[in-house]
């Protein structure tokens, strides 16, 4: 059928697609809404019914069910004509090309007028398909009675915007509105329009996430998706891996499953008798060994990529010369020991903190000074004031990374690009500002290293409040705020906050997880932002569109709702080259993370992370309500009239669960200005509403016992999306932040155990990230182009080994709490696979006994002559050989699809046994030790900085207990090699077969301990540590070897002489 010309036809164009509305068989105008005849043609029609809010753009009236379209939710509460013929008649093939074909010729006129060098465009429609069905009207009321139908007369091929709204230039033809109509139903008088375009926006773009997310096929199904322009794409897209990478990945962990069950077999069923001992702990070690790699395997089976775009992100909500809608970011920055944490550090990470692009009126920084230290104080006031300086030299040129520390050591090339003399000179004349300032910091340190006798005294002659530690009152300075806090070109500054929290005996302070929940409560008293992020004070901004890069998932109006996280990888400036001790945990980062982003997001690792503020107070993530899925066509009628009718009495029944929060924020809706809730003895009983006034008293005082005694803070856990009482003045609002720092404000209340950072560990963050997960919430692994944040890590042997040593200390005491994976959290939104992960999280600590043990099997084996296998045959090696063959080819294959490179995950491999038989098991002996005789054991604040020499610390030896373990295990295994070889050498060539599998498991031993080796020997003369341990090595062989062939016996030249054999007596 050929295609009518313009003017020929209606005159009527879809206000969604952009296609001619049509005619019915009849020969009249397609009318979709009964209400007010908003042009809309058939297909925009049955999509809008099918995957829409079923509602009239124009005037928000549910669509009716026309004769002859499939039947949708909500139909059955209907009263009309049952169509059962064509209940489950979706469009075929051809029309959704034809809707397809429809929306990409609007999507691709985007923004061209309707006339070319001023001579009008015929519009060149898509050749129509006979409708389907006739679309009779439901009611009597005839097209010329409702009220205010566009006529949009005339042609033209102007794109009509995705979005339904009537172009000022074109004439609307009045028409009379039904009288028995109010005019609510026309969208007049209506507050709720915005919420339901708002709505339907979110769910056309929901549809496009879900191809994006590889939720749709490749099959022509885009003609479902909705028509978008560029403010409104999805802020962010998830990039699953490539199938040649990911399939064979997967293939070869089943295949190794399966060779690992014949392996256990094989070795269960053949006993050792003469070494039974041996055969049984090998036996026992290794099938630990393979429940500890399922656990840690499996939640890598879904790893993902995730990509942002910044660009959206701006344009829907930082446009220029508009006020910025992105959401308040409030960053928290935490320090205990300005000695051990050098207060330079500290510094750099606040100042790329303030420098940060980001909107400066959305931007707040709360340093936590744990240790109530007077030299961070004075150093935070001095940082105050070099950022005056810095901010606007950041901002002006652009620069990365913002810590000035890091920015300067850059070799720049001035030649490069054409860079500007004026910004040579400025960065010149910045650099000595900056050096100047070290120097006062340097001598704030010095000063700093002898306490006087009497205290600190402030400038103004008063005692420093924190001079003793453990109790001294809380303290808040706000040192950079909106009134004065602007720099040397006038511009605003981001708030610069000191907390310290009150501290007194006989108080639980909860260590760094307390300072982050007083935290938490200062900056909602005080700022409120909806959003919060934590650094250590050593984590500096590498990247100032961090934040943006975390608000393309957190705004995302689809996918941010359910986001209580977003966790960026940890990278570290200073490392050597080779990462001897596996500083940067580039194969947990870069292979682990991801997986998990596949399942339910990363685990929570205690900085570089940005927090949904919500999520943090304990409440239960958003419910999502399920799109209405699709009925095959292929299915016999009466099975799906069965199915159908099944479900109509099922959601009658069923009721859309709220998130918890909701419920209460219902009970308390209250305006930002609202004066304070009424105490109960001064309501009237007599009143009313007396009832529901009590009501929401009573539900404020429980609210109370949870959060504390804070009025205002209560108040501020009900803004979800942030804000503070704009009736309070600022001098009410820091007296109630110093009210919230209390040490006993937490008493009676469920800080620790429902909100915030979660008690009962010295490593907060996993609990912290597993309760949020156990309440429903998903978290993001974001991994920008450019490092987001960058730390230091402890470079010397003994450092590492403490540092580790607290990570599984901390996972010990959460195996022992109500709090571990294996038995809690259950029925509630945690998937199977993320309980794997936390699972492998709280267990791996105590692999170090199976380890220890196996470890030490080599030694043994070789002093005593036996094994822990008997001889192999031709079957039992091939299961050996392909158990190694899977083990290989499982790292390979992780290598592959992650990038990370052989020598990191080699490194990985090597600490996993040094930490195992140091850390991991004196970690375990106190974690006993705690939790059966109460013995509490405290750790060390690992050293910040180093000297000046590059990697000089690398080299430094101090000596530590958990250096005895694996020292014990290299001589061990030194004494049975050589004893292995000496005894073959002695017994002849037959007995050189069995020592080479005996010689070969004490090598891998070995070769796993060699960095700790070199890190035992030291720097000291220079010579390469592998050189001195194979000349003791080989000296001592060599010299077995030359007794043996020549051996020190007194050589005698006379004659023979032998026993006769007779008894001479």
């Amino acid at each position: 059928m050929e295609p009518k010309p313009m003017n020929q036809q209606n005159g009527q164009v879809c206000q969604i697609c952009g296609d001619d509305v049509g005619l019915n068989p009849d020969g009249e105008p397609f009318v979709a809404c009964n209400e007010c005849a908003f042009p809309i043609c058939r297909d925009c029609y049955e999509y809008e019914r099918r995957e829409g809010t079923q509602n009239c753009p124009q005037c928000k009236t549910r669509f009716k069910r026309l004769k002859g379209c499939a039947r949708v939710p909500g139909d059955e509460e209907e009263d009309g004509v049952d169509d059962l013929e064509n209940e489950f008649n979706w469009a075929d093939k051809h029309d959704s090309q034809y809707v397809a074909e429809s929306m990409l010729h609007a999507h691709m006129s985007y923004g061209r007028g309707a006339d070319f060098d001023g001579v009008p465009q015929p519009f060149q429609p898509i050749p129509n398909v006979p409708l389907l069905t006739n679309g009779q009207m439901v009611d009597d009321i005839p097209p010329e009675q409702h009220a205010l139908v566009p006529s949009f007369m005339g042609g033209g091929g102007k794109r009509i915007h995705p979005l339904p709204y009537a172009d000022p230039n074109l004439p609307v033809q009045p028409r009379s509105m039904d009288p028995s109509k109010d005019l609510a139903a026309y969208g007049y008088g209506s507050v709720a329009w915005k919420e339901r375009m708002e709505s339907w926006k979110q769910k056309q773009e929901r549809m496009h996430q879900t191809r994006n997310d590889g939720g749709g096929n490749d099959d022509g199904d885009d003609a479902d998706l909705p028509l978008m322009d560029e403010a409104r794409q999805p802020l962010s897209r998830k990039i699953p891996l490539p199938s040649s990478q990911i399939n064979p990945y997967r293939m070869i962990i089943i295949i190794r499953l399966v060779v690992l069950g014949f392996f256990f077999h094989y070795r269960v069923m053949h006993p050792v008798p003469d070494a039974f001992a041996l055969w049984l702990i090998s036996v026992i070690c290794e099938i630990w060994f393979a429940m500890s790699w399922i656990l840690d395997q499996f939640p890598k089976w879904f790893p993902i990529e995730r990509e942002t775009y910044l660009d959206r992100l701006t344009l829907r909500f930082d446009k220029e010369g508009l006020p910025s809608l992105l959401a308040p970011v409030d960053f928290f920055v935490s320090t205990v020991d300005p000695m051990k944490e050098p207060p330079l550090v500290t510094a750099n990470t606040v100042l790329s903190i303030l420098a940060v692009d980001y909107p400066v009126d959305k931007v707040s920084c709360y340093v936590s000074d744990d240790g109530a230290a007077m030299l961070t104080f004075e150093a935070l006031s001095e940082t105050s004031e070099f950022a005056k300086k810095w901010v606007p030299f950041c901002k002006k040129y652009s620069i990365e990374p913002r810590a000035p520390e890091w920015y300067f050591q850059l070799k720049i090339d001035y030649l490069r690009d054409k860079v500007a003399p004026n910004f040579v000179r400025e960065r010149r004349a910045m650099k000595r500002e900056y050096e100047e300032f070290k120097v006062r910091i340097n001598a704030l340190v010095a000063k700093a290293q002898k306490v006087p006798e009497e205290g600190w005294t402030m400038q103004d002659g008063t005692p420093w409040p924190g001079n003793n530690v453990r109790d001294h009152p809380g303290m808040i300075q706000v040192f950079l705020g909106q009134s004065g806090g602007h720099d040397v070109e006038g511009n605003e500054l981001p708030r610069l906050v000191y907390v310290s929290r009150e501290k007194r005996p006989g108080y639980n302070h909860h260590k760094k997880a307390g300072a982050m929940n007083a935290l938490v409560r200062v900056s909602a008293v005080l700022t409120n932002a909806p959003y919060m992020l934590n650094l250590d004070c050593d984590h500096y901004i590498n990247n100032s569109k961090a934040i943006k890069e975390a608000m393309c998932f957190m705004m995302d109006p689809l996918l941010g709702k359910k986001v209580c996280y977003v966790q960026f990888p940890q990278r570290f400036d200073g490392i050597d080259r080779h990462d001897r001790y596996a500083n940067r945990n580039v194969v947990f980062f870069d292979i682990n993370m991801k997986g998990l982003d596949g399942i339910q997001g990363p685990i929570y690792v205690g900085t570089g992370c940005v927090f949904r503020r919500q999520a943090l107070y304990g409440y239960d993530a958003p419910k999502t309500k399920k799109p209405p899925s699709r009925t095959c066509n292929c299915w016999p009628k009466w099975c799906i009239c069965c199915c159908c009718f099944g479900n109509r009495k099922t959601k009658k029944k069923t009721k859309t669960s709220k998130p918890k929060f909701e419920k209460i924020k219902k009970l308390f809706k209250k305006k930002e200005n609202q004066a304070p809730a009424y105490a109960l003895g001064e309501i009237d009983e007599a009143a009313p509403g007396a009832e529901n006034e009590k009501a929401s008293i009573v539900n404020q005082q429980k609210l109370e016992k949870k959060f504390g005694q804070s009025s205002v803070f209560v108040a501020s856990t009900l803004l979800e999306y942030g804000g503070i009482l704009k009736s309070a003045s600022p001098a009410s609002l820091l007296k109630e932040a110093i009210h919230v720092i209390g040490c006993g404000y937490e008493d009676k209340t469920d800080w620790g155990k429902d909100i915030g950072w979660i008690y009962g560990s010295v490593t907060e963050d996993i609990l912290t990230g597993f309760k949020m997960h156990c309440h429903g919430w998903r978290s993001i692994y974001c991994i920008p182009k450019r490092a987001a944040f960058k730390g230091s890590a402890p470079l010397n042997l003994s450092d590492r080994l403490h540092q580790v040593l607290r990570w599984a200390l901390g996972s010990i005491e959460i195996f022992f709490s109500n709090h571990c994976p294996l038995w809690y959290g259950y029925g509630g939104g945690l998937k199977f696979l993320e309980r794997f992960s936390y699972i492998n999280s709280i267990v791996y600590p105590w692999t170090s006994i199976p380890l220890l043990a196996y470890c030490t099997l080599p030694a043994i084996c070789l002093l005593t002559g036996k094994f822990i296998t008997p001889e192999l045959g031709n079957v039992a090696s091939l299961w050996f050989m392909s158990l190694f063959i899977c083990i290989f080819a499982t790292g390979i294959l992780e290598m592959r699809w992650s990038g990370v490179g052989i020598d990191d995950w080699w490194r990985n491999e090597q600490f996993w046994v040094i930490g195992g038989v140091s850390s991991h098991l004196f970690a375990v002996f106190q974690g006993l030790l705690k939790v059966i005789a109460g013995i509490d054991t405290s750790f060390t604040v690992t050293s910040k900085g180093g000297d000046d020499e590059e990697f000089s610390e690398l080299y430094t030896f101090k000596w530590t207990t958990l250096l005895i373990p694996p020292t014990t295990l290299l001589l061990l295994n030194f004494i049975g090699v050589v004893a292995g070889v000496s005894n073959a050498i002695n017994n002849g060539y037959e007995s050189w077969g069995p020592l080479f599998g005996k010689l070969f498991f004490a090598f891998w031993v070995i070769v796993h301990l060699y960095p700790f080796l070199k890190g035992l020997v030291g720097r000291q003369n220079r010579t390469p540590t592998i050189v001195i341990v194979w000349s003791i090595l080989l000296a001592s062989i060599f010299s077995l070897l030359w007794v043996r062939i020549d051996p020190f016996l007194a050589k005698n030249d006379g004659p023979l002489l032998e026993e006769c054999g007779l008894d001479c007596n």
